[in-house]
């Protein structure tokens, strides 16, 4: 495919990316804060057993996900502009509408069947199990819609539903723990009040009824699907082996008290960094799509939002990193999940490195050969596997930490070693340069605060953050100015 460069298209995306990000930031900072809030509030409502069983519960869950659910709805944002150009709307939501129903039926079949299989190998309770089967039918549908929502272009709308979502999950949540004592699976109950109301509010916001007619399938609208959805699932399902496996080898090493311990460090990185630093992706992702398939280089724009995210990432994760003890200390209401602080640097860079890799394996998906990011990101699965059984039982929580961070690096590594035909990235080598000396005061005022100052943490962390931000904006409009040609 030749690809021409507009510049007058690029500064007009720029431009409508900012501002959904400007829509979509509302949603995503409300999903930061309530991620934030969920650790110290679940923490002293439930004990280090009951939290790791919880733990256990939701990665179970977004393994079921990834296999029968998540990849639709992506499917389902990557062609609708297709689609609509095409006039094809109602055989199309036909098709997905479809395919995920049917996703769910063999799900209930398989996990049937093979449902002692299931206990033994996730080592959780058959109560849980069945409650997360169940579980995932408004989670699955949530899922598509959501993915409707952005394809839509909708972010306003995709704002007010999450931020409703987060806040009825942790009321529902916390009232049920406090009214009915069931534990864990109270906020699996939380979730699935939450989730069902909010899918209501989706099918309104997105509109589906009035293009959705039940119609025959045309198969050969089925394959583009498949093929591109199967990949995305494996990759998915690559980047849960490296990212929520160790709990798995963690209970069957060390017992539930220890994966409550990965699943507070979990939560504090994973769940809360990703989650704001999705803001740039997610208005970002759509809008590329579209000039993708009008022909437009769009190698300047994501190497763009590339400098964005480290820009917003590194600095953030290096403070929490340094930082661990009082981190935790600050988000951790009972003082029996302290010693997750050990964790908080490997899995803080372990998400840079994982977010970071939404823009260098963008090209996979833009080129619908999504089996590449599917084979980097399985051979990093497999590796950070074999690292937590080999580090876990000599290393404890910091050979979980240390098995996250080198599967994560090495799936970011490959994804710039491996490079498609006019997708290779363009760095971006004038914001790595400003970064990069900004980080020197920083590192200049961080060895004062530890030998000649004290300070409290808090006070000390976002001055840090103060003088960075300070000196890069600072050589943004002086010395270091980009050039608009």
């Amino acid at each position: 495919m030749e690809f021409t460069e507009n510049r007058e298209v690029e500064q007009e995306q720029l431009k409508a990316i900012f501002r959904d990000m400007a829509k979509y930031s509302p949603s995503k900072i409300c999903g930061m804060l309530g991620n934030a809030v969920i650790v110290p509030v679940y923490t002293s409502l439930l004990s280090p057993e009951q939290y790791g069983l919880y733990s256990l519960s939701i990665a179970v869950l977004s393994f079921l996900c990834i296999l029968f659910s998540d990849w639709i709805g992506l499917s389902g944002l990557r062609f609708f502009k297709h689609n609509q150009m095409m006039d094809n709307m109602p055989k199309y939501l036909t098709t997905l509408v479809t395919m995920l129903a049917s996703n769910i039926f063999i799900m209930f079949v398989l996990s049937y069947i093979f449902r002692n299989n299931f206990y033994n190998f996730f080592h959780i309770p058959v109560k849980y199990f069945f409650a997360i089967l169940f579980l995932i039918i408004p989670v699955a549908i949530r899922a598509l819609l959501f993915q409707l929502l952005r394809a839509q272009l909708k972010s306003i709308s995709f704002t007010i539903s999450t931020i409703a979502n987060q806040i009825m999950t942790i009321l529902l949540s916390v009232f049920f723990v406090k009214v009915f004592h069931l534990g864990a699976i109270a906020l699996l109950l939380g979730m699935a009040v939450s989730i069902t109301l909010t899918d209501l509010l989706l099918i309104y916001q997105s509109n589906i009824l009035s293009w959705f007619k039940l119609q025959r399938i045309e198969w050969h609208s089925v394959l583009p699907i498949i093929t591109y959805g199967i990949p995305i699932a494996a990759t998915s399902l690559s980047a849960w082996i490296i990212n929520q496996s160790n709990k798995f080898i963690m209970n069957s090493i060390h017992g539930f008290s220890q994966v409550g311990l990965v699943g507070v460090a979990y939560g504090l990185t994973f769940s809360l960094l990703l989650t704001i630093f999705s803001i740039i992706t997610v208005a970002a992702i759509p809008r590329i799509i579209n000039m993708y398939e009008e022909k437009i280089d769009v190698r300047p724009i994501i190497s763009r939002f590339t400098g964005y995210f480290i820009l917003i990432a590194l600095p953030v994760i290096t403070v929490i990193s340094v930082y661990s003890i009082d981190y935790v200390g600050m988000l951790s209401s009972n003082e029996k999940f302290l010693e997750a602080f050990k964790l908080i640097p490997y899995f803080a860079f372990g998400s840079f490195f994982m977010a970071i890799t939404d823009y260098t394996t963008l090209q996979y998906h833009l080129a619908n050969k999504t089996y590449i990011d599917f084979i980097i990101k399985l051979i990093s699965g497999i590796t950070g596997v074999v690292l937590n059984i080999l580090l876990i039982p000599q290393y404890g929580l910091q050979g979980v930490g240390i098995a996250t961070l080198g599967a994560n690096f090495l799936y970011f590594l490959l994804s710039i070693i491996i490079v498609l035909p006019g997708l290779r990235l363009i760095y971006p080598v004038l914001t790595l340069s400003r970064i990069f000396i900004a980080f020197v005061p920083t590192a200049l005022l961080y060895y004062v605060f530890r030998n000649y100052l004290s300070a409290p943490a808090l006070v000390e962390m976002l001055a840090l953050m103060a003088v960075f931000y300070g000196v890069y904006f600072a050589l943004q409009r002086t010395i270091m100015k980009r050039k608009e040609y």
